[in-house]
């Protein structure tokens, strides 16, 4: 089945569909989304080829599609790369960017370098915050 035949029939019947406001942006959580728009450039399902970044506890983990793969397998036709956590932002950031230079969906590198850079920060441990200082007749007195 053609990808432009999945888009139409996916477009308005998903089970990933979000539709918060009326006359708003519609929302889609399908896996492969990197901006979670309802749109043909961002679908997980509908296009050939898809990006999927995603948290899980071993760190980041970079999902692609294998070009050539039956459209009935589906475990073995996806690649994965995972970011260790303590790898550090720049390397998760050159990973990302690596599926994009060597032509495999360009038009998706700055949604993944996005989605990569977000989890990264999000994953990243906060520091101690510094013990607070007295301020005024208490700090006068001591």
């Amino acid at each position: 089945m053609s990808s432009d035949l999945q888009w139409l029939l996916l477009r308005s019947n998903s089970s990933f569909i979000v539709k918060r406001v009326v006359e708003g942006p519609v929302f889609n959580k399908e896996p492969g989304n990197l901006r979670n728009l309802n749109s043909f450039k961002f679908s997980g399902l509908a296009n050939p080829k898809t990006i999927d970044v995603a948290a899980t506890p071993a760190g980041i983990t970079i999902t692609t599609r294998k070009p050539n793969a039956s459209p009935n397998a589906v475990a073995p036709a996806s690649a994965k790369t995972v970011i260790r956590p303590r790898s550090g932002g720049r390397r998760a950031l050159g990973v990302a960017a690596s599926v994009a230079k060597k032509g495999y969906r360009p038009d998706l590198r700055t949604a993944a370098l996005a989605r990569v850079s977000a989890l990264a920060a999000a994953q990243k441990e906060p520091k101690a915050s510094p013990p607070k200082k007295t301020r005024g007749k208490k700090a006068k007195s001591t």
